[in-house]
């Protein structure tokens, strides 16, 4: 057994044993958004999910190589706490973007691939390129921690007042409200396979540096954000906050698309991970230079799939060693806790609420969409990485254009982030103007909406008239994918809305205790927790 540990952003822990994998972060399970520190409480659920002992783990695959003394000394004081006085004889330390990198080749399917790694810095670094062929991964470009592409977007996101390395995706969302109208090239560029930073500076001070360029207000950035979240977009500064987020999407979609080009002509497909990959919109415009079928997307890109990264590289190690390595596909990523209905119904009990067991969750669930109702899904494993897909859901009938503002109010959302939809299969044809390939199943992908997409399913595409879908196929989740279908015969769409099961600023719901409180404080209509329904 080989387990995987994350203890800095977004902590987390995943056990491989052979090929059954179990995974969680700390944050589903402690209750603190992309908490950083040790994994004790992923450690031991995911032990508890592979029915093992600490004594039954044969390598700890820690990710990240550098750590100041003090959190060095925190890390093996906790290891030790757990895995006895000779933990360290099963420690192998697995650099930050080779972990991100393995986590998007070894789940692609693929015997050879370009892997691919860029976020704002781990290790000194901020980018990493490998070919990858027959298990063996070659590094053959980097970039440091200076030339940041993702330190660049994460700078422009603090300066409009959101949270760096938190709300990139708010920049992103908010930049198809807008048209680019600086040209950005004297920031950052590409240069061959690396990034050049032309600013010589990162955090805080590439952020100032922006506001001169700009020219934009720093001390009152917080406050325009906070007006651009209720919805006030047309006043001079929250116009021009929505030019700068413009213009730095589509710099950072031309130096993605320049490098994709560079990378086709190596003639094999791109696996792909990092926290700059957390950019649908990016990843549409590498998608359109290798096609859907030659780019994979790790679901877990940013660092919370670290611990799966550093777990997958050594179990493909001592694969290689074995001469018995071959290429894997990850099917799903539900590969955490789930909860027997004699566990739910205990907990219902306990919180006092009024529940009743239903038969049939499928129909119970699409006639409640069909009249207009939010419903709360809390079925099976947890899923692994930052997208709810089915299992800790919020769905909503995407025909109603209104049931935004609902879910706005209810989950206390930006009104200009968009929502996604889960949509079937064999339905992705029809709604996906651009689709050449196999439809995207986690939600990694952005996507031009048909026309009639467009017309029946108003609330899960975006302003630019883009959509972010998962297709969900039976044979993956069952239950979900009969919601859908059953939607689709009473509603004449085969796609729902689909948002995560949290509020806002919140980690994804695990257990039916966080999925009672949740329903309490969004007032959803209904809680479909396992065969128990509870209502409002």
């Amino acid at each position: 057994m080989i387990l995987g540990v994350h203890d800095g952003h977004d902590a987390g822990a995943v056990l491989v044993d052979g090929e059954k994998i179990f995974a969680v972060n700390e944050e589903r399970l402690n209750r603190v958004k992309k908490y950083r520190g040790f994994p004790e409480r992923s450690i031991r659920k995911v032990l508890e999910m592979g029915g093992a002992s600490p004594e039954d783990v044969e390598v700890i695959a820690v990710a990240g190589i550098f750590r100041k003394q003090g959190r060095l000394i925190e890390l093996e004081k906790n290891l030790r706490a757990i895995f006895g006085p000779d933990f360290k004889r099963k420690v192998l330390l697995v650099e930050h973007h080779l972990a991100h990198s393995a986590s998007a080749y070894y789940t692609s399917g693929w015997r050879d691939a370009v892997a691919l790694s860029i976020d704002a810095a781990g290790d000194g670094l901020s980018s990493s390129i490998y070919v990858a062929r027959d298990g063996e991964m070659v590094r053959i470009a980097q970039s440091t921690y200076l030339d940041s592409l993702g330190d660049f977007y994460a700078s422009v996101t603090e300066l409009l007042g959101f949270k760096p390395m938190r709300h990139e995706g708010k920049v992103m969302s908010l930049a198809a409200y807008g048209k680019p109208t600086y040209d950005l090239s004297s920031i950052i560029e590409l240069n061959g396979l690396t990034f050049e930073n032309h600013l010589k500076v990162v955090g805080i001070e590439a952020t100032r540096r922006l506001a001169e360029l700009f020219k934009y207000p720093i001390r009152h950035a917080k406050e325009i954000a906070t007006q651009m979240k209720h919805g006030k977009l047309d006043g001079k500064l929250q116009k021009r906050a929505i030019e700068i987020a413009a213009s730095a999407q589509a710099h950072l979609e031309k130096i993605i698309e320049e490098l994709g080009l560079r990378l086709k002509g190596y003639s094999i497909p791109v696996a792909y991970a990092g926290g700059v990959a957390q950019n649908v919109k990016a990843n549409a415009v590498l998608r359109h230079v290798f096609g859907d079928d030659s780019l994979w997307v790790f679901p877990a890109m940013d660092d919370g799939g670290l611990a799966f990264g550093a777990a997958v590289f050594v179990k493909a190690q001592l694969e290689k060693l074995n001469g018995n390595w071959r290429p894997v596909k990850l099917e799903n990523v539900y590969l955490g806790p789930e909860y027997s209905d004699e566990e739910i119904e205990s907990v219902l009990k306990e919180e006092g609420v009024e529940y009743e067991e239903i038969s049939d969750v499928p129909g119970f669930v699409s006639d409640a969409l069909v009249e207009g109702k939010l419903v709360g899904l809390l079925q099976g494993r947890i899923e692994f990485g930052p997208r709810a897909l089915g299992n800790r859901s919020i769905l909503a009938n995407p025909r109603d254009e209104n049931v935004k503002e609902r879910l706005n109010v209810a989950l206390k959302r930006d009104v200009f982030q968009p929502f996604a939809p889960s949509m079937l299969w064999e339905k992705a044809g029809e709604y996906l103007e651009d689709l050449d390939g196999r439809p995207n199943e986690f939600m990694t992908m952005s996507y031009t909406a048909s026309e009639e997409f467009k017309e029946i399913a108003p609330a899960v595409v975006h302003v630019d008239g883009t959509t972010r879908p998962q297709a969900v196929r039976k044979e993956i989740n069952e239950l979900y994918y009969s919601i859908i279908k059953e939607f689709n015969k009473k509603a004449g769409v085969g796609a729902v809305l689909n948002t995560s099961f949290n509020m806002h600023g919140e980690p994804i719901v695990c257990s039916p205790s966080d999925a009672v409180r949740t329903f309490r404080n969004a007032n959803l209509d209904l809680l479909v927790i396992g065969n128990f329904v509870v209502s409002r």
